[in-house]
């Protein structure tokens, strides 16, 4: 940099340029002068040295340009997707709840199970969608898997009507099924942490706006319901009931 500084900039410090070949140009000229001049400790030019010692060790350039890639470790869910960056890729059915790792580049994702490629999908950064290769699902779903659309629904009957249409909904929503397996789960899976009064009431709530229908959303009303206020309080001496404050 020193050289740089002292034999280019400075030299071209008082002159002004007014587009950038002629800039490229001035720079090219002092730069030839400066690898033709011999250093006084080698007595050699920098030009010299290249071509004996630099250049005979060159290779040629990689035929195709470097690819930046970002690997992730995934588990395979029921619906046999793995996630990257909100976005759902298929992987062959025989491998949920196997351990894969997921190789991301600009354009494409693959997915590898030890140390085996088996899929490869164009890379989508549209959140919450799938891309699912017809090939990795199984021929006849419901007998190969544990889960299935009916199930599913049959738990949602245990918990009331309102969460039984949600999960309907859902199910329907989707171009395959499977694919809304992993939402399903996760809304079924509120009554576990809300109990199911609650539940029922959020469900009541995001039927009336269909862009509720997700289990993040969902999970928000429970939130910020707090209390649930659908679950019917105990009977017990000590509470007062709303009577009393009228």
């Amino acid at each position: 940099m020193q050289v740089v500084e002292r034999w280019i900039l400075a030299r071209l410090r008082h002159q002004t340029f007014f587009d950038l070949a002629s800039l490229n140009q001035a720079i090219r000229l002092l730069l030839d002068e400066i690898n033709q001049r011999p250093m006084a400790h080698l007595e050699k030019s920098r030009q010299e040295l290249f071509e004996a010692v630099d250049h005979p060790a060159l290779h040629p350039l990689p035929a195709t340009p470097y690819e930046f890639a970002h690997f992730k470790t995934c588990r395979v869910n029921i619906d046999y997707h793995v996630e990257y960056l909100k976005h759902y890729y298929s992987v062959p059915y025989t491998l949920i709840h196997e351990e894969v790792t997921l190789r991301a580049t600009e354009r494409t994702v693959e997915i590898l199970h030890k140390n085996r490629a088996i899929a490869t999908h164009p890379r989508s950064d549209v959140p919450g969608r799938y891309t699912t290769q017809p090939l990795h699902m199984p021929v006849r779903h419901q007998k190969a898997l544990e889960w299935s659309p009916e199930r599913f629904v049959r738990w949602a009957e245990d918990l009331g009507p309102a969460t039984t249409q949600v999960i309907q909904s859902v199910l329907a929503g989707r171009e395959h099924p499977e694919q809304a397996y992993r939402s399903c789960l996760g809304i079924l899976s509120l009554a576990r942490r809300f109990d199911k009064a609650p539940l029922e009431h959020a469900c009541q709530q995001a039927l009336a706006a269909p862009l509720l229908l997700s289990y993040r959303a969902i999970k928000r009303l429970l939130e910020d319901q707090g209390a649930a206020p659908s679950a019917a309080l105990s009977v017990h001496d000590n509470i007062r009931g709303k009577a009393y404050y009228q």
